[in-house]
């Protein structure tokens, strides 16, 4: 496994500790339907969160959400319109951003709830 993809992943074992640690229940990592891929799948009460996870070295060339093209939203709508139908469920559902930036060797996380609404 190349190293972007090693940190890549330790991102996302940094965001399931601090949804975790938030009282959500994770139901999925790495989700994939055909190509589509959802880093997260979790539940806050009654309502399904997809959550995709942006991790960076630094914040010298912006903030990681802003890597969530309007093409990638599409894709996450998509892929979690598939889980849905999958499982038989017809819950609310919202799109969460996890921005992991290291500073000084140490993760900083942004939480951004309903970062965007499926259109």
């Amino acid at each position: 496994m190349a190293s972007h993809n090693d940190f890549g992943r330790l991102g996302e074992d940094l965001a399931v500790e601090y949804l975790t640690g938030k009282g959500y229940e994770i139901l999925e990592r790495n989700w994939r339907n055909r190509h589509k891929e959802i880093d997260i799948i979790a539940k806050d009460g009654d309502e399904l969160v997809i959550v995709e996870v942006k991790t960076r070295q630094t914040d010298e060339y912006g903030e990681p959400d802003i890597a969530v093209t309007r093409q990638k939203q599409r894709l996450l709508i998509y892929a979690a319109n598939a889980y849905l139908f999958r499982n038989n469920m017809d819950v609310e559902t919202r799109f969460d951003i996890i921005s992991i930036v290291f500073k000084e060797g140490k993760p900083v996380i942004e939480h951004i709830q309903d970062a965007f609404l499926p259109h």
